[in-house]
């Protein structure tokens, strides 16, 4: 009888802080998954950050098998007027500083290439984005942007 009585307590001691706790339906995913391919495809073509995180973390995958050398992948965000620019001046900055160019503000953020079967984070400051603007994602690699790009949102 005391065994059983115990295991109640602790069950109850476990079980009811657990459902004043925030549900995934409640709290904002201050992150997301974006996957890259060989054959030049990012699988997400729209990303909504959450007003309410500081900072929203994106996981760059790339699914492909190809070196970073041929088929490289980085995931830059910008606004949706700077992307040219900020796409130029990275191709001019080369391989070695990841197709982006160095201390250029247009960027928000920016990960590092990477090459199939590897994977990079990347955060995004929240604070930099504004309600009503229009952002991009774009992969920076030569000849990459035109065909890999997504829209980036400020969500509620």
């Amino acid at each position: 009888m005391i065994r059983k009585l115990s295991l109640a307590a602790v069950l109850g001691a476990v079980a009811l802080p657990a459902m004043f706790m925030a549900s995934p339906a409640n709290a904002a995913s201050c992150s997301a998954t974006v996957e890259s391919t060989d054959a030049m495809k990012f699988t997400t073509s729209e990303l909504v950050v959450p007003a309410s995180c500081k900072d929203f973390t994106v996981t760059l995958k790339h699914i492909g098998q190809l070196p970073k050398t041929v088929m490289g992948h980085n995931f830059v965000v910008g606004k949706s007027t700077d992307i040219a620019g900020i796409n130029a001046d990275g191709m001019k900055a080369g391989g070695a500083a990841d197709y982006v160019k160095a201390g250029d503000s247009r960027v928000i953020a920016a990960s590092k290439v990477i090459g199939g079967g590897e994977s990079t984070t990347v955060k995004i400051p929240v604070a930099k984005l504004k309600a009503g603007e229009q952002y991009n994602f774009v992969c920076t690699f030569p000849g990459h942007s035109a065909i890999m790009k997504g829209t980036l949102k400020l969500g509620s």
